[in-house]
């Protein structure tokens, strides 16, 4: 068996004294195991970094065997991923979430964002923003999405401004008041049509929003814990955006729209 396809590198695993087993996700494919022999090497090992962009073959007799991976290079960005912390830990903590899903799963449209996002890290004021929406898209395909885009009590779709953590669904100013401290803060560059940029406010509250979600639907109930890096990615992102400039550009929406 056989196939080809663009695969960006998630990480590696020492396996013998030359080879490796490379985690990789493909548009078609999903997340995807592969052996690379002489992975080990000093012209293999500027590729097998975390972000770099590859052509990616993988040959195998059986569908469900390790199979072998062969690479070309296509997009070598690991470099200037290690420029800012926010891509340092960017790169670790999509991984993570990504290792959420089952393997060799297809997700086009997070194959998609996660490259959009990669391009976009070398930018800490935006970086915030475009994770908190990776892990919306990662809740939805794991079948937890949460419905931001009208009241739950009301149906409307203006001045949302809660969350309820019982549905998932947001909840307009007006009817969430009363129940105001049991409610999660909808960020308002999350509600739909928002052409704004996050403040640290907003952000913090938008990684609550979805580290709430996450760990009560998926860490949780696995018994696993949220990983490391996205405490020390919200951390660099939250800095950033503290002293970037209000008016530095706007994330859009759609970058990780579900396609």
């Amino acid at each position: 068996m056989q196939w080809q396809d663009h695969a960006i590198i998630l990480g590696v695993k020492r396996l013998g004294e030359t080879s490796v087993v490379a985690e990789v996700m493909t548009r078609g494919r999903g997340r995807h195991m592969g052996l690379v022999r002489s992975g080990r090497s000093r012209a293999m090992q500027p590729v097998l970094q975390a972000g770099n962009l590859v052509e990616v073959t993988w040959r195998a007799r059986l569908h469900e065997h390790l199979g072998e991976f062969r690479m070309e290079p296509v997009t070598l960005r690991a470099a200037r991923l290690m420029e800012t912390a926010t891509a340092v830990y960017g790169v670790q903590a999509m991984a993570a979430l990504l290792r959420l899903l089952p393997e060799r799963d297809p997700h086009p449209h997070l194959y998609d964002a996660l490259d959009v996002i990669l391009e976009n890290l070398q930018n800490p004021a935006d970086a915030g923003e475009l994770f908190v929406r990776f892990e919306l898209a990662v809740l939805n395909d794991l079948g937890f999405g949460l419905d931001l885009t009208e009241c739950a009590a009301t149906g409307v779709r203006e001045d949302l401004a809660f969350v309820s953590p019982k549905s998932g669904r947001a909840v307009c100013r007006a009817a969430g008041m009363p129940w105001a401290d049991k409610m999660l803060a909808l960020p308002p560059f999350l509600t739909t049509g928002a052409m704004i940029a996050a403040d640290r406010e907003s952000l913090s509250a938008a990684f609550r929003l979805t580290g709430f979600f996450l760990h009560r639907h998926v860490y949780e109930p696995r018994g696993i814990e949220i990983a490391a890096a996205r405490d020390g990615f919200m951390q660099a992102a939250l800095k950033a955006v503290a002293v970037a400039s209000p008016h530095d550009g706007m994330v859009s929406p759609s970058l990780v729209a579900k396609g």
